[in-house]
């Protein structure tokens, strides 16, 4: 292959890698439109009113700015109190809503709490150390989810004792962009260098 194929090829590549995160940001844009958009068709659909769909659209996007906005002051808003009253007496799926909350909460950035810590952990031998988010403590034994490259939804959960881990100045989000990345996102050098 001639020199000039290879810088051709090189240059090629270096050109997808650069608009993967663009073409990704499309395509969430876009499934949110799609979805927006069969909603409306939806609501549209059952009312065949143009006023009656951007009523319910507009009572809706009140609605949900006003429960968040009494979350985000209160903590909870009356409306997801009843809801959990609710989904909590039905067999099955108050386990999935109350795991999906725990997951979700841990991850928003509103809630401050001990899953916000982010430690490293020495696996899958001595010697290689993987980011954990600490997902629950009890005494000494912390419970970590290990995500893996380059989705940090899969991974895997581990308990260990508090003296095998080694605490990181890097936040959920920095953890989570250094996973998605494959470690080219990582400015903390000099964590690595303490790492034995």
């Amino acid at each position: 292959m001639n020199e000039l194929t290879k810088k051709l090829l090189n240059y090629f590549l270096i050109g997808v890698f650069a608009v993967i995160p663009i073409v990704v940001v499309l395509q969430i844009i876009i499934f949110v439109k799609d979805l927006v958009a069969n909603l409306f068709n939806f609501v549209y659909g059952y009312s065949d009113n143009y006023l009656y769909t951007i009523l319910v659209f507009a009572v809706s996007f009140i609605l949900l700015a006003w429960i968040g906005s009494t979350t985000a002051k209160k903590g909870r808003s009356w409306i997801i109190s009843a809801f959990d009253f609710i989904i909590d007496r039905i067999p099955f799926l108050n386990t999935i809503y109350r795991v999906l909350k725990k997951v979700i909460n841990m991850l928003s950035s509103h809630e401050q709490t001990m899953t916000k810590e982010v430690v490293y952990v020495e696996y899958p031998k001595e010697g290689v150390w993987v980011p954990a988010y600490v997902t629950n403590k009890h005494d000494d034994k912390y419970i970590l989810f290990v995500p893996t490259s380059p989705n940090p939804t899969s991974g895997f959960t581990v308990i260990v004792d508090k003296s095998k881990l080694i605490k990181s100045a890097m936040n959920i989000e920095e953890a989570t962009s250094f996973i998605v990345s494959v470690g080219v996102d990582y400015n903390k050098a000099s964590e690595a260098n303490q790492l034995t």
